[in-house]
């Protein structure tokens, strides 16, 4: 009876033994021997090996759950980014979202403000031009006349110069194709800075300096191109000529002279190169753009003085119609009015202001490519400029120059100085 029971333990704990083992990688198995049956009793050392193969399966079942454990550990930190990664930040990625939205919110306000200022233009030019035009006619017809046909024409002529001086006025103060242009610029450099918030969300992690960086951009476009006339209008005759700006401005680094340091895709070579190009952007392109800037300020002006003038004095002619100067009364309000109206043809039919913004504008790219060169130049630390060969692709893309001949033009301007009759930029 006592064998029998012995043997009963073993077997059960094989089979405990052996179905442990199954769960884990380990299967342990033990070979009984086949007892005979007969009047002889087998004792088998129980108590020695019973908790021999006890420890055996509680090994096997600590090793499987160890092996468990670390295997749900790998793949939970695979799965969990850690402290150390650069993880973007869901709040700065909804705000840029924001200022993307309201970029191109402003996009679409100022191409239509631009759209609806290119038709002020034409119609109140074609409307000035037909007024005029319609009280030179009047006035024609009127030296022709005596009587009462001749008071109304008289009237009625000296009443559209009249009109037509008062128009001209305020169409020469906020000169409509200056303002188009200027919806142009700000559309154009709106939609410039939306693909740069995109690039930065698709890119990379942005973070808080981007969207600061991002607000600073829109809020001094906002101040460069407003969009009310009353008030805040841009100055449409200045006393002098500015380059436009629509950037904010950059940080001023104070350079101090420290050991020179090569990396990041910059070197001496390439160093020189820059600021002999930023030499010929001040002396040639920049300050060329600012004299054509001043011819064309005259040119406007002296158009938008003449007209209101011409129909002024063209209804003062027609006024003194039926006098005894009547002949001469007559010549003055015709010839002066068809002048009038080939004037005023010239000045916004020839969209000298548009002219005069688009000089301006111009001249404000080349003061941002400067000022843009100038700030990595001044930065003493190489690590924190941008890619030196991709800043130099950049500028030679913005300038119409191949890499080549972005180096031929520094080593021109080297060599020749101020009496280099060459323009950096081969685009405009």
């Amino acid at each position: 009876m006592e064998s029998l029971q012995s043997t009963s333990v073993i077997g059960s704990v094989a089979y405990s033994s052996t179905s442990c083992s199954r769960r884990g990688t380990t299967r342990a198995t033990i070979n009984m021997p086949k007892l005979r049956t007969g009047g002889l009793s087998l004792r088998l050392p129980a108590r020695d090996l019973v908790p021999e193969v006890l420890d055996m399966g509680v090994g096997l079942s600590a090793a499987t759950t160890s092996h468990v454990e670390k295997k749900y550990e790998s793949r939970t930190n695979r799965n969990s980014p850690s402290l150390g990664s650069n993880v973007s930040d869901p709040m700065v990625i909804a705000k840029l979202h924001a200022i993307m939205e309201a970029v191109a919110d402003r996009v679409e306000m100022h191409q239509n403000i631009g759209e609806q200022r290119d038709n002020w233009n034409s119609l109140l030019l074609t409307s000035i031009n037909t007024i005029t035009l319609t009280a030179a006619t009047m006035a024609g017809i009127a030296a022709t006349s005596v009587g009462g046909p001749l008071l109304a024409l008289k009237t009625s002529s000296t009443l559209m110069y009249l009109a037509a001086t008062g128009m001209l006025v305020v169409m020469n103060q906020i000169q409509p194709s200056q303002l188009v242009e200027e919806q142009r610029n700000a559309a154009r450099l709106f939609k410039q800075l939306h693909g740069r918030i995109q690039t930065a969300l698709s890119s990379g992690n942005p973070t808080n300096s981007d969207v600061e960086d991002a607000m600073k951009k829109v809020l001094a476009l906002d101040k460069a191109y407003p969009l009310p006339l009353i008030g805040v209008m841009l100055e449409k005759f200045p006393k002098t000529v500015e380059p436009a700006a629509w950037w904010p401005q950059h940080r001023q680094r104070q350079e101090k002279p420290i050991k020179r340091r090569d990396g990041n895709g910059w070197s001496v070579e390439l160093e020189e190169e820059l600021r002999e190009v930023v030499g010929v952007l001040k002396r040639k392109d920049t300050e060329d753009y600012l004299r054509l800037g001043k011819i064309a300020l005259k040119v406007n002006k002296i158009l938008s003085i003449s007209g209101p003038l011409l129909t002024g004095i063209a209804a003062c002619g027609t006024a003194f119609m039926g006098s005894s100067h009547g002949s001469w009364a007559a010549m003055v309000g015709v010839v002066a009015g068809a002048m009038a109206s080939v004037v005023n043809t010239m000045e916004h039919g020839g969209q000298v202001g548009m002219v005069f913004e688009m000089y301006r504008s111009n001249a404000g790219f080349f003061r941002l490519m400067e000022e843009t060169i100038e700030s990595n130049l001044n930065e003493r630390d190489v690590g924190r400029r941008e890619n030196g060969e991709l800043f130099e692709m950049k500028v030679a893309l913005q300038l119409g120059r191949s890499l080549s001949g972005l180096k031929n033009l520094a080593a021109s301007s080297s060599k020749k100085g101020e009496a280099t009759d060459e323009f950096a930029s081969k685009l405009f």
